[in-house]
């Protein structure tokens, strides 16, 4: 146990000092420069926000990209740092990694393909943040898009997980107008001029809805079945306005084929029952 009272403690003691608070100095400034680069980041995106030179959508993609592209510069950083405080090779670590991403890299091909296809969703602009796709089987609100997932919520509130590499065909339901359809079906009995001028007189009274760009517009007859005349009505409108429109279509118009006897046929069962003699 002689080698232990050979130490200098007080010289242990006082560089471990040192290690420790440059460890602390190294973590308040990492909070600090996060905390600054994030404010300086978001400020700048409200800016071009502000003038007109992004969407709020697009922004907020962007925007988070750029935080954890900051946030991850920052760790890397930090880490460099720490191994020249204890006076470890950098060369040595940057083979390592370099080792390691080569062996990761057999074995996460889907997480790179991942990365890509983000990449490519980011710089074509399919979608933004806000906007309601279709995708991979699942529909809804995105509500982040990401180098590695896309996150969309859809009507009944769940938050799915999209990796990037299922994202083959994307149906953006939020450029543009959109448009509101109702078919609606008449029984024979009825004259379709008659048919048509009653649902023509509600698309007039609807022209003034605010959700509405232009329309609505009886189209004409659809299909004619066994059983039914199929009319069609049309309405542009504002973007993710259409089945709200649409809802109140189908509402003022059976109100008022009601009002004027214009029935809509329906499905129903006779049974006839014999007598025996």
């Amino acid at each position: 146990m002689n080698w232990i009272s050979d130490f200098d403690w007080g010289v242990v003691l006082r560089d471990a000092g040192v290690i420790i608070l440059q460890l602390i100095l190294i973590w308040i400034a990492y909070g600090i420069l996060k905390k600054v680069g994030k404010r300086l980041v978001t400020r700048a995106f409200d800016k071009m926000q502000q003038n007109g030179k992004m969407t709020e959508g697009r922004g907020k993609v962007l925007e988070r990209l750029m935080l954890s592209v900051l946030s991850y510069t920052l760790i890397f950083i930090v880490i460099v740092v720490i191994f020249g405080i204890f006076g470890l090779p950098i060369g040595g670590l940057i083979a390592g990694a370099g080792v390691v991403g080569l062996a990761i890299g057999f074995g996460a091909q889907g997480l790179v393909s991942d990365i890509v296809t983000g990449f490519f969703l980011l710089a074509e602009k399919w979608a933004d943040v806000g906007d309601y796709i279709i995708t991979a089987g699942v529909d809804g609100v995105v509500e982040e898009i990401g180098l590695r997932t896309t996150q969309i919520r859809d009507y009944d509130g769940i938050l799915h997980f999209i990796p990037n590499r299922n994202i083959q065909n994307l149906s953006n339901y939020s450029r543009g107008d959109m448009r509101a359809l109702v078919e609606l079906g008449f029984s024979y009995d009825h004259n379709i001029d008659e048919a048509f001028r009653v649902a023509q007189s509600v698309c007039d009274q609807m022209a003034e809805d605010a959700d509405i760009v232009e329309g609505p517009n009886v189209d004409g007859v659809e299909a004619i079945d066994n059983h039914e005349i199929v009319m069609r009505v049309t309405a542009q409108t504002e973007n993710m306005m259409q089945w709200g429109v649409q809802r109140k279509l189908w509402k003022a118009l059976k109100e008022a084929f009601d009002e004027n006897g214009i029935s809509m046929p329906y499905e129903h069962q006779v049974n006839v029952v014999q007598k025996e003699n």
